[in-house]
């Protein structure tokens, strides 16, 4: 694990003198945005992804401190490692945004997935989700004043499928279901728990859209996109929200993407 750091540790007193956010998959599109977003209204932001040079490029974007962390979110080491940075750096954290994820291999049929790459899809996106929300309950249920927030990044997947799309659409359905034991368990702890529903926001891992995908009737259809700038904006709400109010599911799409009624 690698880190860099810069800001200035709070001392974890009745009233955090920072607000401490963990940003997973930091080093670009949707992560590096909602860095952005967080970082222009105060929040002193934890950098967490694979790989050091595009933390770099989003920490020197920042309006604020930031320290970047090299972090395999399917590596329990990794996450535990992330954790206690956090921790002897901050002595509290407020936020995560648990974003790492992957899409796995597109346009493979259920019978032809391979193991492995079911198993990656599910390591990143489920497993490494779990992860990173059991370090950060670990530290909000301990720390003073109690508390803090954690908001998964699930998908439109999570309510309705692409085609051959099984490991991404089963671990985003089984986001929804983390995000509900999450909040529930938190209860006791002041940890709120949300989750964020997102359908075609502009990055790398969407740039496919605009040349064609596979449809439910299978035709190859450009699909619209919108800018990674309106989530940034509805994360940073759903994260200012004093803790006596949540928002439990956010849906945040293109408008005119065949969501509703897709199948």
């Amino acid at each position: 694990m690698n880190t860099v750091a810069s800001g200035n540790d709070n001392g974890g007193g009745s009233v955090p003198a920072e607000r401490i956010a963990v940003v997973t998959g930091a080093g670009s599109g949707i992560g590096r945005a909602v860095c952005g977003a967080l970082s222009g209204a105060g929040w002193t932001v934890v950098l967490a992804g694979r790989k050091p040079a595009a933390l770099a490029e989003t920490a020197a974007a920042l309006a604020g401190p930031a320290l970047p962390v090299r972090t395999d979110v399917s590596d329990p080491r990794d996450v535990d490692a992330l954790f206690a940075a956090v921790r002897e750096r901050y002595g509290r954290l407020d936020l995560l945004f648990n974003n790492a994820g992957t899409t796995g291999p597109g346009g493979v049929p259920v019978d032809e997935l391979p193991y492995a790459a079911w198993q990656k899809v599910v390591n990143t996106n489920l497993t490494g989700s779990f992860l990173c929300a059991q370090g950060a309950f670990r530290l909000m249920k301990a720390q003073a004043p109690v508390g803090g927030r954690i908001i998964n990044n699930g998908s439109v997947s999570a309510h309705a499928p692409r085609p051959d799309s099984v490991a991404y659409t089963a671990t985003k359905h089984a986001v929804t279901g983390l995000t509900k034991s999450l909040s529930l368990d938190g209860r006791p702890y002041r940890i709120a728990c949300g989750q964020i529903d997102i359908g075609n926001a502009a990055s790398d891992m969407t740039e496919r859209m605009r040349s064609g995908v596979p449809q439910a009737n299978g035709e190859l259809m450009a699909e619209p996109v919108m800018d990674v700038a309106d989530v940034a904006r509805t994360v940073l709400h759903m994260a200012e929200l004093p803790l006596e109010a949540n928002v439990q599911f956010a849906t945040v799409l293109a408008t005119t993407m065949p969501y509703i009624g897709r199948g």
